[in-house]
């Protein structure tokens, strides 16, 4: 009698998980041959009324995007391309202020793979995925595809598409009998963002050759090569060809640049490193180097001996010729040339795909239009300024936005290691000081090597002076708090700082000692823990009760909910002098360390990172997996409020203020 009641309860407590457990987004899986060694892999999802799913595309510092991890990938097959998507709807989000793109109803996603282990039957792809209403749900799925097995493999001559599709089945995360080597998807944005930004790569790379030709190295040699033209050919047409043919080797050799870039790297490799520790640092110190060398402490050379082999085959004349000449100019002025190309195909190249190609055709197409035209119109030439100072003006002009451009790649890795050396006040300080310094040497307040004397200041140079001290004005309120928008992508955010408040700010917090240990100030002033221990130890200590923060670092209504409910006057004084708050992210994609990682007795799922660890007590405990939740605890973890144990998304903040007060006056009997 007693087992019976036992498994009675445990039917019902499981009924109860169930009931509760939100899952808005159902997958199948199904595959479609084309030949017999390439398959489409097709993830349909239906999505419950009212809810939307984010897409793999969503831009950085919004919602969790889809990810496609191919557990064994591994010696059995190769991706080929990547996974395309249904249409999706786009819409800029305030909270987060970047455009989100979802999905609502249903959305596929179809990735082609080709087989290299003809022996291996099928494929399991790991989806993780957030969808949001009124809360937001993380969650993953395994979904398993069936490969025909093929014995021997004829070579086919074009692939014929089987309109059978065999449909398989979700397999479950926690039964899938595959060991988990794990590949990611990579990422791709849609058509048209992907055409925008690479109009975009196209566009900067071409002011970037625009300032290269403004440097002392490339300027000069504007009118020497023109002269050569207009004096060694025998007629004007063929001087004007001969140019064409010029500025077209130009463009060429810098062409095969990113080329050669795209494929030694891979169209996507850089663009994986680019939120990789690493990568950021080394990037940080190059572009400190290529600074320092426009600010004039040393110059960058190839080899002279490549100069002079290059200048012994352009004296041979001809097509040969022409296009040995346009080497040599790459090669003669690298000093200027080399840092802002280095700067181009690293931050193209962390685009991915054909980025560095695009980011070399608008460089040098900037860098050889002017000889093209001037070869061709050579009356133009009297309009050109004369070479003289103000081209080492530019050039060292460009060492400081080099050098206030290195500071963002440190602050990246500072930011993915969460060490908070580099946060936003010491961005700003070190931003403040480059620019402030740049409009003071523009003013002539300060000589650099290679400077010419100087008498007096152009009105140009003026005008360029107070733009720069104009703006190094406008960011010091940013050290108090100043949202400082025009520039709100380069610095970290107002969270990631000494202060929230800025120097000098008040944070609201009562006491004038130092933060409790493991605690932290948020935007709004209040006083919350990441550490479940610490904050309940801290609770403990000051005997105050637990307010349960279970939320997400892209849970749109979460934000919500601090921003307009937590900034509420009687709810704000509530959350500061009554209650002891610990925050939990659910999306928190850091891995646990291997000691502390188990397999849910709940959902029987593998809990590996943090985020999997706070998911699965809100499950365990609390009988729901949607962010926000809200639960106020005593000091033993149990629940304040008794009718309403917990709270989530409610924009209302009376009720949320009721709802504390009747759990702190529980807490207080």
């Amino acid at each position: 009698m007693k087992k019976l009641i036992l498994l009675l309860f445990a039917f019902f407590a499981l009924t109860n998980v169930s009931a509760q457990m939100k899952k808005p987004v159902k997958w199948t899986a199904k595959t479609e041959k084309i030949s017999d060694t390439e398959f489409n892999l097709v993830m349909n999802a239906t999505i419950e009324s009212g809810w939307h799913m984010y897409s793999q595309f969503t831009p950085d510092g919004g919602p969790l995007p889809i990810v496609l991890t191919f557990k064994n990938q591994k010696g059995n097959f190769e991706l080929v391309g990547k996974a395309k998507e249904s249409p999706y709807k786009k819409e800029f989000n305030k909270d987060f202020e970047v455009d989100e793109y979802y999905f609502e109803n249903k959305a596929t996603l179809t990735q082609k793979v080709k087989i290299t282990n003809p022996k291996n039957n099928k494929i399991v792809v790991n989806v993780d995925f957030q969808a949001c209403q009124n809360q937001c749900v993380n969650d993953k799925v395994d979904l398993a595809f069936d490969i025909p097995v093929v014995e021997k493999t004829e070579t086919v001559a074009s692939p014929v598409v089987d309109t059978a599709k065999t449909e398989t089945p979700i397999v479950d995360t926690t039964k899938a009998e595959v060991k988990q080597l794990v590949k990611e998807t990579p990422l791709a944005q849609p058509k048209k963002e992907e055409k925008k930004g690479l109009w975009t790569i196209f566009f900067l790379a071409f002011l970037g050759g625009f300032a290269a030709l403004l440097t002392p190295c490339v300027f000069p040699m504007i009118p020497m090569t023109v002269s050569f033209f207009t004096k060694q050919s025998k007629t004007p047409a063929q001087g004007k060809r001969n140019a064409l043919l010029y500025g077209i080797s130009i463009i060429g050799i810098y062409v095969v640049l990113g080329l050669a870039v795209t494929a030694i790297f891979g169209a996507d490799a850089l663009n994986k490193l680019s939120t990789n520790v690493w990568f950021n640092v080394i990037f940080f110190v190059l572009l400190v180097f290529f600074a320092t060398s426009f600010l004039g402490a040393f110059e960058i050379m190839l080899p002279n001996s490549w100069a002079n082999k290059v200048d012994r085959q352009a004296d041979r004349g001809g097509v040969v010729g022409i296009l040995f000449m346009a080497l040599a100019l790459a090669i003669v002025s690298f000093s200027c040339t080399g840092p802002i190309v280095g700067t181009l195909l690293v931050q193209a190249a962390s685009k991915g795909g054909i980025a560095p190609i695009i980011g070399m055709l608008g460089f040098s197409s900037a860098l050889a239009l002017p000889f093209m035209l001037f070869a061709m119109f050579p009356g133009w030439m009297h309009s050109l300024p004369k070479s003289g100072g103000w081209l080492n003006t530019v050039k060292v002009s460009l060492g400081f936005l080099e050098l206030a451009l290195a500071f963002k790649f440190l602050s990246n890795a500072d930011l993915v290691l969460q060490l908070h050396w580099f946060e936003r006040e010491t961005f700003l300080a070190i931003w403040i000081a480059i620019f402030g310094t740049w409009g003071i040497y523009l003013l002539g307040k300060i000589t650099l090597p290679h400077d010419s004397p100087l008498t007096h200041i152009s009105v140009g140079r003026l005008m360029l002076a107070l733009l720069v001290l104009s703006f190094t004005f406008y960011m010091i309120p940013g050290l108090w708090g100043a949202p400082l928008k025009l520039i709100s992508a380069f610095p970290p955010s107002e969270d990631y700082s000494e202060s929230p408040f800025g120097v000098g700010g008040s944070s609201g917090f009562v006491s004038n000692e130092k933060l409790p240990d493991g605690a932290e100030l948020n935007k709004h002033g209040l006083v919350t823990f990441t550490d479940y221990e610490k904050g309940l130890a801290y609770a403990k200590e000051i005997k105050k009760p637990v307010l349960l923060d279970f939320t997400g670092h892209a849970c749109v209504n979460c934000r919500k909910m601090e921003n307009n409910v937590w900034t509420d006057a009687n709810v704000s004084k509530i959350l500061k002098e009554e209650v002891v708050i610990i925050s939990l992210f659910a999306d928190d994609k850091r891995d646990l360390p291997k000691e502390q990682q188990f397999v849910s007795k709940s959902t029987g799922a593998e809990i590996v990172t943090i985020g999997d660890k706070w998911t699965d007590f809100m499950i365990t405990k609390y009988k729901t997996n949607t962010q926000p939740l809200y639960v106020l605890v005593d000091l033993d973890g149990n629940n304040l409020n008794n009718v309403t144990p917990t709270t989530s998304y409610d924009p209302d903040a009376k009720l949320y203020e009721n709802w504390l007060r009747q759990g702190i006056a529980n807490f207080k009997k």
